[in-house]
């Protein structure tokens, strides 16, 4: 006997974001077509508001919502759409840090060119090394990448930050890479 009680199986699941004004049509794409596109990736549907930056996300799954924030999030903090995606795949995760909690507001701009270096050369050098994707937006640095080497990205962007040299960044982010090799050729029967 239905009793008009929401069951599982239809209750929809909703969430709320904003993104910036600047970062609307980034997530929208050409002709709609980013916004559909993650949609149909997600099983989530988008309502974004082209206007004030508003998005609202529903889907009959709670953890599609949440993985879907989290791209909208990643789009708002200044990555492309596809590499935003790569959450949904649910071994990828988004880090954000904020670079005001670091250094004064007076140094923020000094702090993100710190962290992309001269051509983009240090923002590159931690991608590479950790296997990682970030994006330097507003007063915000975001790392998207697999659970194991986010946190080696975050220490790099971390230490960065706080001064530390970037050659001493580079080679610890070289212990870090070897150290992973390493434990895939113990795991993969290569030693």
């Amino acid at each position: 006997m239905d009793d008009g009680t929401p069951t599982d199986e239809n209750t929809s699941h909703l969430a709320q974001t904003h993104i910036p004004e600047d970062r609307i049509g980034a997530l929208i794409g050409k002709e709609g077509k980013s916004k559909r596109r993650l949609e149909k990736q997600s099983g989530c549907d988008l309502d974004i508001d082209s206007e004030t930056g508003d998005v609202e996300i529903e889907s009959d799954s709670s953890v599609d919502v949440y993985f879907v924030q989290e791209v909208v999030n990643a789009v708002g903090n200044g990555f492309n759409p596809s590499t935003a995606s790569l959450i949904l795949k649910k071994d990828y995760l988004l880090e954000t840090i904020d670079i005001g909690e670091y250094v004064a507001e007076d140094k923020v701009k000094r702090m993100k060119g710190r962290v992309i270096g001269t051509n983009g050369k240090t923002r590159e050098t931690i991608e590479d090394l950790t296997e990682t994707y970030l994006s330097v937006y507003d007063d915000h640095v975001s790392i998207i990448g697999r659970v194991e080497h986010i946190q080696a990205a975050r220490r790099a962007v971390e230490k960065l930050l706080n001064g530390q040299s970037h050659s001493a960044v580079y080679k610890a982010l070289e212990r870090h890479r070897d150290k992973v090799r390493r434990r895939q050729l113990v795991n993969t029967g290569g030693f």
